[in-house]
């Protein structure tokens, strides 16, 4: 593991491990924090799967900008800047990612936090865990991509009740919903999650990227282009080593050894 004070990366085989550490706050994000996952995200050394998971008590309790003001004289262009600059292309990296990605919360996922959580492929929750848009209390709009991704995961009336209400979304809630894809005790979080990201790793990670760009492609555009989209991403899967190894390992009726090749 290494030293970064607020981004703690560890090697677990095939998986990498991204930790948000900043316990003390509930690990509140600065821009910082979104730039050193943004890095360790493009820097995957080999990994074939992705955890990203906080430290203490909650995953991430969303963005700390301190006031809002630093590096200029226009409140409102920080904002922006912030989230345009630091905080989008850290989500942004990880729907471009060509290896799956597993989000391991406990606490409060909340605001951009709750963004990070939910722009995973699997998200795993903790039963403390809860799922919060709070920005409709300090008359602000909920951002990350929540707008974008909160209708697809739980539709539209769902998403206007998070993002207008601004309250809490408990575990339990969000697994009824669609919102993650399964709830854990908070003794067993972190276990759970690599082992599942675990088995991600042991796929066949080229099709696994594939099928994450299919899926994305498919959900803006219509049947017959996500179709046309499928068959370019087909060919492309045929032509591996895993697609071979899959073929062979059915004839030979035993368990596949892919190599993410």
């Amino acid at each position: 593991m290494n030293d970064d004070p607020i981004l703690l990366r560890e090697h677990h085989e095939d998986v990498l491990v991204l930790t948000l550490n900043r316990p003390d706050r509930l690990n509140a994000a600065p821009p910082a924090m979104f730039d050193r996952l943004r890095e360790a995200l493009g820097e995957l050394d080999g990994a074939r799967a992705v955890v990203v998971q906080g430290s203490g008590r909650a995953f991430c309790s969303g963005a700390d900008i301190g006031d809002g003001s630093a590096g200029t004289d226009d409140p409102q262009a920080a904002v922006r800047n912030a989230l345009n600059d630091h905080y989008n292309p850290a989500i942004q990296a990880i729907f471009d990612l060509d290896v799956p990605v597993v989000t391991a919360v406990q606490g409060a996922a909340a605001g951009i936090g709750c963004s990070l959580a939910l722009a995973g492929d699997f998200c795993i929750a903790a039963s403390s865990a809860y799922f919060l848009q709070a920005f409709v209390n300090i008359g602000l709009v909920p951002d990350g991509g929540a707008s974008w991704m909160l209708p697809r995961l739980v539709g539209r009336s769902r998403a206007i009740e998070m993002m207008m209400l601004g309250e809490r979304i408990p575990a339990e809630r969000a697994l009824d919903w669609g919102m993650i894809h399964r709830m854990v005790s908070s003794d067993v979080l972190e276990q759970e999650a690599l082992a599942f990201a675990q088995r991600l790793a042991a796929g066949p990670t080229v099709a696994l990227g594939l099928m994450r760009r299919d899926i994305s492609y498919a959900m803006d555009h219509s049947l017959t282009e996500a179709m046309a989209h499928e068959a370019e991403s087909q060919g492309i899967a045929r032509g591996t080593a895993d697609s071979a190894e899959g073929a062979q390992a059915f004839i030979e009726k035993r368990k596949p050894d892919f190599r993410g090749k």
